[in-house]
């Protein structure tokens, strides 16, 4: 159990790292070959395949003109959830 546990904790530290890393590439103009936009791709490959569920029960909250995305922070509580049961 403690194994499964290390496990969410890391997935839940990647997915922190992940959203820090899309404000960064969005407001930061950085190119395809940035190391910063490659790490933030690799994230995207393996986060975002859990997310797509998520997404299609709640869409994001619009505040008129823009969108909140809160399907991380739904994600973030469930695994922390999970890994208290445990």
């Amino acid at each position: 159990m403690a194994f499964i546990r290390l496990i969410i904790n890391w997935f839940v530290l990647g997915m922190l790292l992940w959203i820090v890393l899309s404000y960064i590439v969005t407001f930061g103009r950085l190119g395809w070959d940035h190391p910063v936009r490659k790490v933030y791709d690799a994230l995207s490959k393996v986060i975002e395949p859990i997310l797509r569920p998520i997404r299609a029960v709640m869409p994001p909250v619009r505040f008129g003109g823009a969108a909140l995305d809160l399907s991380p922070l739904v994600l973030i509580l469930g695994l922390s959830l999970l890994a208290s049961l445990l």
